[in-house]
């Protein structure tokens, strides 16, 4: 692992209409890669890939047959994939009482998608000794995310494919980075409610600010790729007192200070 030069590099990203998706095409784009901007809604992948001169593909990212289409497209565009960004995701809210289609959607798109774009890409980067993969896990698979268990659970768990991927396959020349924002000023976060809305403080950032920590993170091979922020620093060790007993001892302070705003409601 060597760290990747994204100017001529085969990239794709999977969730690129907006937000985190949309900065990361525009930036990679920027640098010189040519992009394949992947998104369920068609006129939104088309806006960005003309702007950032991109190649639109409207799919479902947690589709098998559909990944494997996309794939096998890019690779016949560009040669080959040098990185494919794992970008697609979606939060409804809820805990164990949310429906099961709610949890079955949330595994689908926030874990599955991962597996099966993996299996379409390793034979690939495995023949050819080299490959990278970046997943979009947001702090809630490192810490959680009170009041939606769906979101917080399936990121735990894209954390922990991400991590197995990288243990299993790093000899061979893949590697395997997990993207960690928290408060991130996107559509997702801005049509949420509760604690996830809390998260939009002064602390948050914007989706550009996120693109340039992963071109830093493509450049030194981090595994986890988190900004300078609150849960970076609770991350390192840090602990807050928050009048909420135990828990006190393991939430990072946002979570505490939306916690102590949803209990004075």
């Amino acid at each position: 692992m060597t760290g990747l030069s994204l100017a001529g590099a085969g990239v794709m990203v999977t969730g690129a209409g907006s937000g985190i998706g949309a900065a990361l095409a525009t930036r990679f784009a920027a640098a010189g890669a040519r992009v394949v901007v992947k998104d369920v809604d068609a006129p939104a992948a088309r806006a960005v890939a003309a702007r950032i001169g991109g190649h639109a593909h409207s799919a479902d990212a947690a589709d098998p047959a559909g990944v494997t289409a996309l794939v096998d497209a890019a690779r016949d565009r560009f040669g080959a994939v040098d990185l494919f960004c794992a970008n697609a995701g979606v939060s409804s809210g809820g805990g164990p009482d949310a429906s099961d289609e709610t949890w079955a959607d949330a595994w689908r798109v926030n874990v599955l998608s991962h597996v099966y774009a993996a299996r379409a890409l390793l034979p690939h980067w495995l023949a050819a000794g080299r490959g990278r993969m970046l997943v979009t896990a947001s702090a809630a698979g490192l810490l959680t995310l009170l009041g939606n268990a769906p979101y917080a659970v399936t990121k735990h768990a894209a954390v922990g494919f991400a991590e197995w991927l990288r243990a299993s396959y790093a000899h061979r020349g893949v590697t395997v980075q997990a993207l960690c924002p928290q408060g991130v000023r996107t559509p997702m976060l801005a049509d949420a409610d509760g604690l996830a809305a809390a998260l939009l403080d002064d602390t948050a950032v914007t989706p550009e600010q996120v693109a340039d920590c992963v071109v830093g993170a493509l450049a030194d091979d981090r595994f986890a790729v988190i900004l300078e922020g609150v849960h970076y620093r609770w991350v390192r060790g840090q602990t807050v007192g928050s009048g909420f007993g135990d828990v006190g001892a393991r939430v990072p302070p946002l979570v505490a200070q939306g916690l102590t705003r949803m209990r004075r409601r």
